[in-house]
């Protein structure tokens, strides 16, 4: 029965759902259109509202086009692809190699959603390569599937900034410590719970060996530039720069000096600058030579187009939904049916609905957290259990919304189509996990 309904998912998706470029584009008519026929907003100011938040996400754009190079990169090294193998070789059958890129991927971006996303995606691309007979749509699709854990883990964007002095709700529910969010009873049994229902429900969606699409390899093309072949042969001074190990060495100590006083000082706190740094810097190090180096770095780019081109599409869907008030409409509409009991419940499928549309948490908080803490307040509801509730909102339905997916799909080389259909599944059996949560506890 369960393979029935993961059949009939993979289906659906590979049939109904476009490009990941049209889905942002259709998100933005259906925004458009619902922010002047339910919130009375004139076509033009919809048009403005989205205009003025197009380049919104630029920063973040950059930091993401960067995360993915540089990991592409570092992976790229003789060290890694060892590492990786090493790691992948645990796997000896096409069941055992979806269970393992689960596990790391739940545990890799509870660490930290940025390292999680790729190293997962690379650890998948390895055991495609080592494991035969394994299906390449499901294992990348289990390797995404770990992201839904981000927010309840270490780098959660909403338990960290509710800790911090002078974050923008102080005011409302005061310093929330993470002891009573990501380490509280209930934010660790979820996360317990998905990270050992989600590896065995991966494997259980295994299709039939007749039915697999298995990884068929990557053709490897060295070009070279004229300019690098030439400097590559000679003796020119530019050629002895670029193949200088000494320059590597020196510009990576640089950096790592930097990381090593960052973290003496601030703790283990990983954020994406942190993140992208010391991929860098070890990418650099662990190549060499600038030359090998900057050759990994014109390979990784050609995997960034779909972030470049789609970003700004999700920005200006974020100014819409949040200027025309649509975001906050939308919001009330649970808070009329919920009860003290249901409100954190509702808080989280609310957040769920809202992410599909604002695939940030920063953004979905802003928006958000001033119309359901005050709320919660009244009720007399937790306020870090309404936060949490924002929080893994914001995680769950990331796992149907491509905007996340795409560093993963980049690297893996495939659609969104491809890995959505079990996406759709995780999503289905992660809700009901994380819902049973907020009711229990």
């Amino acid at each position: 029965m369960f393979k029935v309904l993961t059949n009939a998912s993979v289906k659906m998706v590979q049939r109904y759902l476009p490009d990941a470029f049209l889905f942002a584009v259709i998100l933005t008519f259906i925004v458009f259109l619902g922010g002047i026929f339910i919130n009375g907003k004139s076509p033009m100011e919809m048009i403005g509202f989205w205009g003025g938040g197009f380049w919104g996400l630029l920063t973040f754009t950059m930091q993401m086009v960067l995360i993915l190079i540089t990991g592409h990169t570092l992976a790229s090294t003789d060290i890694c692809k060892k590492g990786l193998r090493s790691l992948a070789g645990l796997a000896k059958s096409p069941g055992q190699a979806i269970i393992l890129v689960t596990l790391v991927s739940c545990v890799a971006n509870w660490i930290n959603w940025g390292f999680g996303l790729v190293i997962s995606a690379l650890l998948a691309r390895e055991l495609a390569k080592q494991v035969a007979k394994v299906d390449y749509r499901l294992l990348v699709a289990s390797a995404y599937g770990g992201f839904v854990v981000w927010h309840g883990g270490l780098a959660g964007s909403v338990p960290l900034t509710i800790a911090t002095e002078k974050h923008s709700m102080q005011d409302v529910i005061g310093i929330i410590p993470t002891s009573e969010t990501m380490f509280s009873v209930m934010n660790l049994t979820i996360v317990i719970a998905i990270m050992i229902v989600l590896p065995i429900m991966n494997r259980l969606m295994m299709p039939a060996e007749k039915d697999r699409i298995v990884f068929r390899g990557e053709a490897t093309t060295e070009v070279e530039t004229a300019a690098t072949a030439e400097g590559m042969d000679s003796d020119s001074p530019a050629s002895k720069l670029e193949n200088s190990r000494l320059l590597s060495i020196l510009v990576s100590v640089m950096g790592i000096v930097y990381l090593i006083s960052y973290f003496a000082d601030k703790g283990f706190s990983l954020n994406l600058d942190v993140v992208i740094m010391a991929f860098l810097f070890v990418g650099i190090l662990l190549h060499g030579t600038p030359r090998k180096f900057l050759d990994a770095m014109n390979e990784a780019v050609k995997t960034t187009s779909g972030i470049v081109v789609q970003f700004p599409f999700y920005a200006g869907i974020i100014g819409m939904i949040t200027a025309s008030g649509l975001a906050a409409t939308m919001s009330q509409w649970f808070i009329s049916i919920s009860t003290p009991t249901t409100f954190p419940l509702f808080t989280f499928w609310s957040a769920g609905l809202l992410n599909i549309f604002i695939p940030s948490g920063g953004g979905q908080w802003a928006v958000q957290a001033p119309i359901m803490l005050p709320v919660a307040t009244e009720l007399g509801v937790s306020h870090a259990k309404v936060a949490m509730a924002i929080a893994w909102g914001d995680a769950w339905t990331n796992l149907i919304q491509p905007f996340w997916a795409l560093p993963v799909l980049a690297l893996a080389g495939l659609g969104a189509r491809d890995i959505m259909g079990y996406c759709l599944m995780m999503l289905f059996v992660t809700g009901a996990i994380i819902s049973l949560g907020f009711l229990i506890f």
